[in-house]
Formats: structure tokens, C-alpha cells, sequence
């Protein structure tokens, strides 16, 4: 899974990116015209640089806070309510300017480009004209289990802000400062939707307590914002009483905003209803709907989505079956031995830090063993490092199972591949192999670093994303480390890669469950264990995930199903000439695009 806050945002490889990307693609079927190109690259610079002034956090992640654009080092984003007009208004002027260009006029990449811009403004500005809630047509909570910045900003500051100078520290202090404000926006923010009664479900607004309850419960001086600004600095040879500058900021403003939020939550918890879905919302069916596109980048309607949900449940629990009954676990349904395959204590590490720190050191053998073998089905590869990071222990009771962060442009911070271990009983070693290849190679760090390191791309292309693009990849890179033969001598293993593959195919049966078809939370949770035999803990934070993030979750399915009929048919075109790495190249190195867009890149390869 990408991170969330990161999904609109992802040398001899380089330049093969560039020159395969482009030179694929079949632009014989009509003429461009160069000079309107060029004025569809100057919308695009001008829509980039724009996002970046408004997104400080977002320069930060890139690495270009430096240089004319270091005064963003010490700022956040603002979260008001007042901004989030603003940035309807912009995405309706960006809109209109992309549309403007004559897009018949335009051909090769230049087209791919335009069709994949114009899709995610047209999607943001359909919402932000009409759900003025939440994230007005993305997330519909302010503040949840998932949702706010309270979840993200700490380890945005010890991760992703570099400290090489005095400034760099003093910038570091500002935004523990800047920190407290965003808080408060968002706290006036959750108030002003309350107001309307959109509030998060009453098991989302009890986690979303004790999260931030934890948080506040820290200290200054054990923060993890501090640790990180006293640890780099010293590393940076930087003089100055660091530790104590962020204590008292972390014991001050930002612990007195914490309280102020936890006060607010507290506030309008009475209210909360236990519905998990967002059809009890106004227009609630609307506003699924349009998440149910946003995630898919398709028309599918939640009634065809959940049919093919069933299906493939249908599907992959009976090759589970046989799989299970070759390793001796015969009796009970498929969900039932598969939880008492990943309760064997053989398969389960030991709930310690100090086995938590050998689960993450193997996560890197695996990563390094199937880097060995991508030349064998890639082309091109990423040039750019991955790491292993563990989830942040105060915010992990809320956070997914795994996630991708993105790295910089230049590569100098890598990209990382983050796993929850609040429980090691929810990752049996069976089960982590399949992870690694979706969050790490082949999945999001190859796909994402492919993109970005990708020249003679527009910037706005290299840094955006499309869930159904990109989480569709890395769950078809789980099929892919298994055609590679990564479970050639792991039955067990194999089995983790079907479990994955159900717990994707379930998702669209739970999501338009609740949002849709009007299913409690006790249901999706009783349906997910008994079908796919996870730990109870596990797909409860699952099932609140969904709630919170209303079709998402749909885009990882939906997405696989299009990169495998895509390949399809490729191999029935081409025959016995069939290139899987052209294949891979080709849909790598066009960057995220819709999943129609991905479609037309094949065709216009002439490769279906």
C-alpha cells in the first residue's frame, strides 16, 4: 500500500525510462501539432509549481526545499478550512486550462499526458463541487483512526526533514511550531463538519482517542521529534541546545493542540453512530459512487464490484483448498486452516523488540534476493535504494498492516517500505515474502522509483499517482514473484501469496459491503476472518480502514485484473514473440496513468 499522504505525489536506467516510454508508443495514428505540446507542458510546469507553493511538506519529500524554495523548510501546508476553498478554486482553474488545449492535436506521449491530467483534475473538481466535506471528495473525515495530521507529521519531521545546517534545525523547530497551528485548523475544521454531522464512526473516534491520547502522552524530551532533531543535528556537527528547544515546543503548543483536539473529539462523540458505511451521509450513495471511481479509475458500479469481489473469492479459495491439503492441513473451511496455519508457533516470531528487529533484518534478505533476479523480467530497474522501517509505535493501534513512502527525486533519501508490528502474531513468516514484493520489488519502490527517476517527463507526471495504477501493480507483482519462481521451494510461502490475493479479492466484497450494501462493521469483520483466516486484529483494522477511506480499497483488485488482461492479450498478439519485459517496460515507464489511459499506452505501442 502507498501511503496515503503520498498517493497524488512517485543514469542508463534513467534514460532508458525516457527513451522507452516515448519511443514505444506508436503516435502514426495522427499528427501532433509541436507548438501546442509545448504549451500543454507550460499548463502542466505552471499547475506543478503552483501545488508545490501550497505544499511545503510536499518539497520536503522531494527533496527541493533547497536553494530558491528553502524558506518551505520551515513551513507546513495550511489545513484551514479557508485553504481547502482555495484549492477547489485552483483545481477549477487548472481544470479549465488543461481543457483548453485542443487535445486533437496532441499525439504519443504528450496525449497519454494530457488524458491522464485531465481525468485526476476532472475527479477533484467534480468532488470539490459537490461534497463540501472531509476532503472534500477524497477522505470524508477530518479526523479518524486514519485521518489527520496528528497521524503523520511526526514522523514526516524524523524521516523526511534533513538537517546539514543551523537552519535546517532551526527549521525543524518552526515546524513543531507550525505543527500546533495545522492541529488547531484541523480541529476547527472537524468542528465545521460536525456542525454538518458528517463525524467519523463511534470505533473510529474511540481509536482516534487513544492514538492521540498516546501521542500527547509523550514527553518532550522522548518525543520522537526531538530524538530526531537532536540525533541529526549532532550527526550534522551543529551546536545548540536542540533537544531542549523541541521539548518545550512538543510540551507546549503542540501538546496544549493535542488537548484541544482530543477535547473536540470528546465533544461530539455522543453523536457518533456505529454505521460503518457512507451511505448514512447526504447523498451518501453519490459520494460512494464517486470514491468507487476515484479508486478505480473506472465506471464500475459497487453492485459490479462486489459481484466480482464473490467471484474471485469463489475463485481463489478453491486453489487455496488444494494448496492447504498438499502441506497436511485438510479439515475445516479454507479461512479456518489458514488460521491455524499462521497460529503455528514455528511460523510466528517472538512478540519482543528484539525479534521485531529480526523480522525487519529478514525483510531485507528478501528484498536482496529478489533484486537478483529482476534482470530476468525487467528491463529497466530503479536506481534508487529501499529500506525497512517499522511503523511508529504511537500511532500503529490505527495504521495499515504495511505502506510505501516515496523516496526524494535525486534518490539521497530512499524510498521505504513501512510494516506494523504491534503484534508479530499478525505476520507468520509465510505470510512476509508476498508483503515485501508489494510494498518493495517488484511492487511500489520499483514502480514509484521507475516514475520518478524517469526523464523528459513532465513534473506533474513524474510526482502524481493513481491508486488503481499503482496498488494494481504491486498486487500484480505478487503474481509476478511467483511466475518468477520466489515459491518454488516454499508451499507455505505460495500460500501467503493466495492469502494476499484473497484479502485483496475480499476487499471489494466488504468495501461495497458497508458503503454500499449497507453492512455493519461486526459483519465485514466476521466475513473477513472466516474467508481469508486472518487475525481478528488485523481485519478489524482493516474493516476501520475502509470505513474511513471509502474505496480505496477497491483500486488494488480492480487495478491487478487490468495489468493481467492487458499482458493477455499482448500474448496473444504477439505469439511465441512475446517480451515480458517489453510488457513491463512499457507500462512502467508510461508513469501512473488511469487505468483506460494504461490501456491506450498498449495500443498505442502496438502491442494489443
Amino acid at each position: 500500500m502507498l501511503n496515503r499522504r503520498h498517493l497524488l505525489a512517485s543514469a542508463a536506467a534513467t534514460a532508458g525510462a525516457a527513451t522507452l516510454g516515448s519511443a514505444a508508443l506508436n503516435t502514426a495514428a495522427w499528427a501532433g501539432d509541436p507548438a501546442v505540446a509545448a504549451k500543454l507542458n507550460v499548463v502542466f510546469d505552471d499547475i506543478y509549481q503552483e501545488r508545490l507553493k501550497h505544499s511545503p511538506e510536499s518539497l520536503t519529500s522531494l527533496g527541493l526545499d533547497k536553494g530558491d524554495k528553502a524558506a518551505a523548510k520551515a513551513q507546513l501546508s495550511d489545513y484551514s478550512f479557508d485553504e481547502q476553498k482555495a484549492s477547489a478554486e485552483r483545481t477549477a482553474r487548472h481544470h479549465a486550462a488543461v481543457a483548453a488545449i485542443p487535445r486533437d492535436q496532441l499525439s504519443g506521449m504528450d496525449r497519454i499526458n494530457y488524458d491522464s491530467v485531465l481525468w485526476s483534475l476532472s475527479q477533484a473538481k467534480t468532488g470539490g463541487d459537490t461534497f463540501k466535506f472531509g476532503s472534500w471528495g477524497s477522505q470524508p473525515y477530518i479526523l479518524s483512526q486514519l485521518n489527520g495530521i496528528y497521524q503523520s507529521m511526526p514522523d514526516f519531521l524524523a524521516t523526511q526533514h534533513s538537517i546539514e545546517t543551523k537552519a535546517d534545525a532551526e527549521a525543524f523547530l518552526a515546524r513543531i511550531d507550525a505543527f500546533a497551528v495545522a492541529l488547531d485548523q484541523q480541529t476547527s475544521r472537524f468542528n465545521i463538519d460536525a456542525g454538518q454531522g458528517i463525524i467519523a464512526p463511534d470505533f473510529a473516534l474511540d481509536k482516534a482517542i487513544t492514538q492521540l491520547e498516546a501521542l500527547r502522552a509523550i514527553k518532550g524530551p522522548y518525543s520522537g521529534m526531538t530524538k530526531a532533531l537532536a540525533e541529526k543535528a549532532a550527526k550534522a556537527g551543529i551546536p545548540g541546545a536542540w533537544a531542549a528547544e523541541a521539548s518545550k515546543r512538543v510540551d507546549g503548543p503542540v501538546a496544549k493542540a493535542l488537548e484541544r483536539q482530543i477535547a473536540a473529539i470528546r465533544a461530539e462523540r455522543p453523536k457518533a453512530v456505529h454505521d460503518a458505511g457512507v451511505w448514512r451521509l447526504k447523498d451518501g450513495d453519490a459520494y460512494y459512487a464517486h470514491c468507487a471511481k476515484g479508486g478505480t479509475t473506472t465506471n464500475l458500479t459497487p453492485d459490479e464490484i462486489h459481484k466480482i469481489g464473490l467471484d474471485l473469492v469463489a475463485e481463489i479459495t478453491a486453489e487455496a483448498d488444494i494448496k492447504l491439503k498438499e502441506i497436511g492441513y485438510t479439515t475445516g473451511t479454507v479461512g479456518e486452516r489458514m488460521r491455524a496455519l499462521g497460529s503455528d508457533p514455528k511460523y510466528v516470531y517472538a512478540n519482543t523488540d528484539e525479534a521485531k528487529e529480526q523480522l525487519l533484518g529478514d525483510l531485507n534478505v528478501q528484498i536482496r534476493a529478489i533484486e537478483a533476479r529482476l534482470p530476468e523480467w525487467f528491463g529497466v530497474q530503479p536506481k534508487t535504494a529501499v529500506t525497512v522501517r517499522r511503523v511508529p509505535k504511537e500511532t500503529e493501534a490505527g495504521a495499515p498492516g504495511g505502506y510505501y513512502q516515496r523516496p526524494t527525486l535525486d534518490g539521497s533519501r530512499p524510498g521505504a517500505y513501512y510494516i506494523n508490528l504491534r503484534d508479530t502474531a499478525e505476520w507468520p513468516t509465510w505470510s512476509l515474502p508476498t508483503l515485501t514484493y508489494h510494498e518493495a520489488l517488484p511492487g511500489h519502490h520499483m514502480q514509484i522509483s521507475i516514475q520518478m527517476e524517469a526523464q523528459g517527463l513532465p513534473m506533474l507526471r513524474k510526482t502524481s499517482g493513481y491508486s488503481a495504477y499503482s496498488e494494481g501493480w504491486a498486487l500484480y507483482s505478487e503474481l509476478v514473484a511467483a511466475e518468477m519462481g520466489m515459491y518454488a521451494d516454499d508451499k507455505p510461502g505460495y500460500i501467503g501469496y493466495l492469502q494476499s490475493s484473497l484479502f485483496r479479492a475480499i476487499r471489494l466484497v466488504v468495501d461495497t459491503g458497508m458503503h454500499a450494501k449497507r453492512w455493519t462493521r461486526e459483519e465485514a469483520i466476521q466475513y473477513f476472518v472466516a474467508t481469508n483466516g486472518d487475525q481478528e486484529s488485523a481485519a478489524t483494522t482493516e474493516i476501520e480502514r475502509y470505513c474511513v477511506w471509502p474505496g480505496q480499497a477497491l483500486s488494488y483488485m480492480i487495478g491487478k485484473i487490468q495489468w493481467i488482461k492487458l499482458r493477455d492479450q499482448a500474448k496473444a498478439k504477439a505469439g511465441t514473440k512475446f517480451d515480458i519485459k517489453k510488457f513491463h517496460d512499457t507500462g512502467l515507464t508510461c508513469a501512473a496513468v488511469p487505468l483506460a489511459v494504461l490501456e491506450q499506452v498498449y495500443k498505442d505501442a502496438g502491442m494489443i
